[in-house]
């Protein structure tokens, strides 16, 4: 019997933000694999459907639990929130195929996208991410300090509108005002920020602030922060929030 592996986003958290072809993989499946909270946000089938839950930091392990069940004829989707592409499972998957047993590259593997928290987030407050930008996760668990300071020090001399995934955590709190402490070498300290956590929920909230005023402690793991470009505007609104939004065209282009 031919197992099948499809990688799922779920989107950033309401139901109706799951795309039909995520909802129609999870459905067909076997096997659900993913990380706790994930799993925990999906109704399981009446039977047949078996749940594999692991910790938040075994993705390589949990990748290879998935491949060796579709190996044995199972049919399986392996969970992520948001996008699966995005810092997320789908690459965890192809980097156990490419260091696997060759059986595991005849599997029939699929990624089905989802919204993203960037996305989820810029859809809160406007239109922020309508120039050129770039996304940075600010964890370090693999990948070097040095590699993000490099790379935050890049986006601002590019002048991109910036997303910065995974900014604050219990571990390393003391990340995000670093990282905003380099962008202040290149951006001035009116550079519009904004923070939302738990986009794409019920509990969302939103703050709007500058480079110069932020407080890297509002911050948590469920908030995504958008440091904007030069273009970047905000449209002030009575009794309401403002709009952000970048432009999509240079003010000096005809």
């Amino acid at each position: 019997m031919t197992g099948t592996l499809t990688v799922v986003g779920l989107g950033p958290g309401r139901s109706e933000l799951m795309t039909p072809s995520a909802a129609d993989a999870i459905a067909r499946a076997t096997d659900l694999v993913g990380y706790g909270p994930y799993l925990d946000r999906i109704t399981t089938r009446a039977e047949g459907q078996h749940r594999h839950a692991s910790d938040n930091r075994v993705e390589l392990e949990r990748a290879r639990h998935a491949l060796e069940l579709a190996a044995g004829g199972r049919h399986v989707a392996v969970i992520s929130g948001g996008d699966p592409g995005v810092f997320a499972m789908a690459a965890a998957v192809f980097e156990a195929v490419e260091a696997g047993p060759l059986e595991w590259r005849r599997l029939d593997i699929n990624v089905e996208p989802g919204v993203t928290a960037m996305l989820a987030a810029a859809a809160e407050v406007g239109a922020p991410l309508g120039g050129d930008f770039c996304a940075i996760s600010l964890s370090d668990n693999l990948k070097s300090w040095a590699t993000i300071t490099r790379r935050l020090e890049a986006a601002a001399a590019g002048d991109f509108v910036i997303a910065l995934y995974n900014p604050a955590s219990k571990a390393r709190p003391h990340q995000l005002g670093e990282a905003f402490e380099i962008l202040r070498r290149t951006k001035p300290s009116s550079t519009i920020i904004v923070m939302v956590r738990a986009a794409g929920t019920g509990d969302v909230s939103r703050t709007v602030t500058t480079l110069g005023d932020v407080d890297p402690a509002q911050a948590d793991m469920r908030t995504l922060v958008l440091i904007g470009s030069s273009a970047t505007r905000l449209i002030r609104r009575d009794g309401k929030a403002p709009w952000i939004y970048t432009p999509r065209r240079e003010t000096d282009q005809p």
